[in-house]
C-alpha cells in the first residue's frame, strides 16, 4: 500500500485533486445563525461582513475517524496528518488529541503547515505526491515539514476589522488608523498573521505583493498559488504578472479562498503562496 495524506478543507482544493491523490479531508466549520455547514459539504448563504458568523475548528473525533480510515487504507505504512496553522485554528490541537486517543503516535504523524488556504494546500500536495512515489513514512513526513518551512504566504484584504474580531490578527497591526487610506499587505510567519507592510491605495498594495512574491521565489524556480475570494479578475491579473516576472514557475495553482476563511478575510481578499524549489 502507501502512506495515506489527510488534511483539512482549509486549502479548497478542487475535490477532484483530493480524489485523484487519495487525500483524505475533514471539513472546518462556518456557524452561521443556529447552523454549523460544513466546509466543502454543506451549501448555505454567508454574509462574510457579519459579525454573527464565525468558524468553528475540525473535532477530534472527526479528525479521529479520518485518521483511522486513512491508515486502514494505507495497510499499516502510515499517514501523514497536514492542518491549518495552529496559530489560526485548533484543528492541529484536535489532531494531536485524536491521535493520543488512538495511541497511534508511530502510525499517524501530524504536521503543522504554518499556514492557510492554498500556503496549506502546497504542502499537502507535495505530501500526497511523494506518499504516492511509494516513499516511507518519514519521507513523507520529512517534505511536508519542509515544504512547509520554505512556503511564503502574502495577502492582501479591504479591511481587517474581520481578522481582528476574531482575533487571527497580530496586536503589531493596532497602528493602522484609517482602513479608508491604507490597504494592508499581510503576510504569515512561523503561522502567525502579521502586517508586513501599508500602501496607500489597493494597486499599490498588489504592486508590494507582487514584488514580495518575486523577492521570495528566488531564482531557482518556484510552486506559485493564486488565492481570492470574490475577487477573480484580480487574482486573474496578478497570475499573469508573477507568470512574466518569476523565473521558472514549475506550476500555478489557482484558488478560491474556502467560507471558513473567507469569513476571516473578507470579501475582495487576495493572497499568493510562493514555494521556493517546488512543492513535489
Amino acid at each position: 500500500m502507501a502512506v495515506v495524506v489527510v488534511t483539512d478543507s482549509s486549502p479548497n482544493l478542487p475535490a477532484a485533486v483530493y480524489e485523484e491523490r487519495g487525500i483524505e479531508v475533514v471539513p472546518l466549520h462556518v456557524l452561521v445563525d443556529d447552523r454549523s455547514l460544513r466546509e466543502g459539504l454543506d451549501t448555505g448563504e454567508i454574509d462574510y461582513a457579519a459579525s454573527a458568523v464565525s468558524t468553528a475548528a475540525a473535532s477530534p473525533g472527526d479528525l479521529r475517524t479520518a485518521y483511522e480510515r486513512a491508515l486502514t487504507r494505507s495497510g499499516g505504512d502510515g499517514v501523514v496528518a497536514v492542518h491549518i496553522s495552529r496559530q489560526l485554528s485548533s484543528t492541529w490541537e484536535a489532531g494531536r488529541q485524536a491521535i493520543r486517543d488512538m495511541d497511534a503516535a508511530r502510525t499517524v504523524r501530524l504536521v503543522d503547515s504554518l499556514s492557510a488556504g492554498l500556503g496549506h494546500g502546497m504542502t499537502v500536495l507535495a505530501a500526497a505526491r511523494r506518499a504516492a512515489t511509494g516513499a516511507t513514512l518519514d519521507m513523507v513526513y520529512d517534505t511536508a515539514v519542509s515544504t512547509a518551512m520554505r512556503a511564503r504566504t502574502l495577502l492582501v484584504v479591504n479591511r481587517t476589522e474581520q481578522l481582528r474580531r476574531g482575533g487571527r490578527l497580530s496586536s503589531a497591526a493596532a497602528f493602522f488608523g484609517s482602513e479608508l487610506v491604507t490597504k494592508p499587505v499581510l503576510q504569515l510567519v512561523d503561522g502567525r498573521l502579521e502586517l508586513r507592510e501599508k500602501a496607500r491605495t489597493r494597486s499599490k498594495a498588489f504592486a508590494k505583493l507582487v514584488a514580495a512574491a518575486v523577492d521570495a521565489a528566488g531564482d531557482d524556480g518556484a510552486a506559485i498559488g493564486v488565492q481570492h475570494l470574490g475577487a477573480p479578475e484580480a487574482a486573474e491579473t496578478l497570475a499573469a504578472q508573477l507568470t512574466d516576472l518569476v523565473p521558472d514557475i514549475r506550476e500555478l495553482v489557482t484558488a478560491e479562498f474556502g467560507p471558513t476563511l473567507g469569513v476571516h478575510l473578507g470579501l475582495g481578499s487576495v493572497g499568493v503562496v510562493v514555494v521556493p524549489g517546488g512543492c513535489g
